[in-house]
């Protein structure tokens, strides 16, 4: 090669450019719950889903800048029986400081270990759109040290609000068929003790209904019949049941093999989705079940964002959402939280609180807008607030909207053997 050539080639070598396409940094998500638990499974594959979506569409907008989402989990296990909340506190603070997430999603099972978590948030000003934990004294201490815990939010339904649909559903039976005799089995946790004590006070006290009996149940429990002879002998007509746990299933087993004559009304976790029906051996007809937002195991053709997310879930994982609680919070939160970092125009915790605290958005819950508390609002409107879904279990198998009226698909109505008193 001559002297001129060699030149040349080296200043070519020269003008190579280096990789101009690098990826992004990613921005990360961490979601730190019990993933062995069937709400912290299917919340963990919300958010994927979510992210995926996102990340299809270019990532979250920073600034000038798109970044694509990242998911990093751990499970904390606080939801098994036996697993002290210490213990849990350790993953949740594992995954802050090991992932370095901007945000976190889902957060814990349990209210009390939300509680105790909420000063390890506050340390390291990590943001937590929280999906499960329901007790409303979280929000107690947002609106008391607003400046110290800005960073929790919840955007599931918490007890609060879950009373009110309980207590619509209980009005709405006794407007229908006179009862007002009540037995309430609830799990003995702290957002199942909070919402049989206020429904007891706020409702049931005021609106001449009879409480005839009350049992609480540790994690765990798998036997509920002495409870359900307690509710023949007592001549309860409602049975309101309370429980997130996978155990809590056989209380409709054993309430249709011994025949209770009685209405089975409330929440049991593994009752909210379609595949209820094979599980409990076709048995659950007639059982009424809250399910805590619309999206998380039923949607409504009148919630047409529920309906996306619940056939986008079902075609991602090849399954449907079975959940009653969490799951479309779960995924909305993700949006929530890009909507933010792109109105904050950083990834900065503070500038993304505040931007949070405007939020505005028809989401797969209804609209989606947080209240002082940091607690997204819960009513019976979808076109004004996040709803939940109360539905009936037919004896085909089907499914039945019963309330909120603007939702509902048709009325409540009692399994075989049961008479109404007017």
């Amino acid at each position: 090669m001559c002297l001129l050539g060699l030149i040349l080639a080296v200043a070519c070598v020269g003008f190579i450019p280096a990789q101009t396409t690098q990826a992004a940094e990613p921005v990360v998500i961490g979601v730190p719950t019990s993933t062995g638990f069937l709400e912290g499974k299917e919340a963990l594959k919300a958010v994927n889903l979510a992210v995926e979506e996102i990340n299809a569409r270019g990532g979250v907008t920073v600034g000038a800048e798109k970044r694509p989402f990242k998911v990093e989990s751990i499970d904390i296990r606080d939801a098994a029986p036996g697993v002290p909340v210490p213990e849990a506190l350790l993953g949740l603070e594992k995954i802050i400081l090991e992932k370095k997430p901007v945000a976190l999603v889902v957060g814990p099972f349990r209210s009390e270990a939300l509680m105790a978590g909420m000063d390890i948030i506050a340390k390291y000003k990590v943001p937590l759109l929280g999906t499960i934990a329901m007790s409303p004294a979280s929000e107690a201490k947002v609106k008391k040290e607003p400046e110290k815990y800005k960073y929790i939010f919840r955007t599931c339904l918490n007890a609060k609000f879950l009373v009110k649909y309980l207590a619509g559903t209980m009005a709405f039976i006794n407007k229908q068929y006179g009862f007002n005799k009540v037995y309430i089995m609830n799990q003995d946790v702290a957002w199942a003790r909070k919402t049989a004590e206020i429904i007891t006070k706020v409702y049931f006290d005021k609106a001449g209904w009879t409480v005839v009996g009350h049992e609480a149940y540790p994690t765990g429990t798998s036997d509920f019949s002495s409870g359900l002879m307690k509710v023949r002998a007592t001549g309860a007509q409602v049975i309101l049941p309370i429980f997130d746990m996978p155990q809590s299933g056989t209380l409709v087993k054993q309430w249709n093999a011994m025949k209770v004559p009685a209405l089975l009304a409330g929440f049991i976790s593994p009752l909210a989705g379609p595949g209820a029906w094979k599980t409990f051996d076709a048995k659950i007809g007639g059982a009424i079940n809250c399910n805590f937002e619309i999206g998380s195991g039923v949607y409504s053709d009148k919630v047409a964002k529920s309906k996306a997310f619940a056939k986008a879930y079902e075609k991602r994982w090849g399954g449907p959402v079975e959940a009653g609680h969490g799951i479309s919070p779960a995924y909305e939160s993700v949006y929530l939280l890009a909507e933010a970092i792109e109105r904050a125009g950083s990834l900065n915790a503070d500038a993304i609180v505040a931007a949070l605290e405007k939020t505005d958005r028809a989401g797969a819950m209804g609209r989606i807008k947080f209240d002082q508390g940091h607690q997204v609002v819960y009513d019976m409107d979808p076109e004004k607030a996040a709803v939940a879904a109360v539905l009936q279990w037919n004896t085909d198998g089907s499914r039945t909207i019963v309330f909120p009226p603007t939702i509902a698909d048709g009325k409540i109505k009692l399994p075989a053997g049961l008479k109404p008193v007017k």
